[in-house]
């Protein structure tokens, strides 16, 4: 396992590295580093409330992958918290097959320290009060129709790339839009 303080020095590096999308992605990468140094443990949902979030853009041949979210009504990518002790990617790998049902790994090959490709950085109030940093990695390899377990976001399908751009919440469709180019 790797130690706290180096994961957060790569992410910090990760998210200062990433070339914007768009002028939302721009400002978020400038939000997120100047509350993520002012964070003593910026992967516990516990310790405060600002905190890092993991989530997975979801792609195969069928297209994208969408959810709308239980509590705030808005079509989203999958993702969530952190469980103590996980990387922001293990979280958003989690999340995204806990919410799906899916079997999902990371697009792409990852680095000689095996971390995936941050693909997207979008800092956004998570409800309650709560400011996420939300880190997104790309996801695929399951193009089965989804099942999400009780308890998690029912409402929840493939959309042909046009289809999620018109229907993503605005945080996320600078990203789909960008992707789509390359898809």
């Amino acid at each position: 396992m790797v130690g706290v303080d180096v994961v957060r020095r790569r992410v910090r590096a990760d998210v200062a590295g990433r070339q914007a999308v768009d002028a939302r992605e721009e400002r978020s990468i400038a939000d997120f580093i100047a509350a993520y140094d002012e964070l003593a443990d910026p992967f516990s949902y516990e310790a405060g409330r600002v905190h890092v979030t993991g989530s997975g853009i979801v792609v195969s041949a069928r297209g994208v992958l969408l959810l709308r979210h239980k509590r705030l009504g808005l079509w989203l990518q999958p993702g969530g918290h952190l469980e103590p002790g996980e990387t922001p990617w293990d979280g958003a790998l989690r999340e995204c097959n806990e919410e799906t049902g899916l079997d999902l790994d990371f697009i792409g090959v990852p680095d000689r320290s095996g971390v995936p490709e941050l693909l997207h950085v979008d800092v956004h109030e998570g409800g309650r009060g709560h400011t996420h940093l939300d880190l997104r990695y790309l996801l695929g390899g399951d193009e089965r129709d989804p099942a999400p377990p009780e308890g998690e976001s029912q409402e929840i399908d493939w959309f042909s790339w046009e289809a999620a751009i018109d229907r993503a919440d605005p945080g996320l469709r600078g990203l789909l839009l960008h992707l789509a180019d390359r898809h």
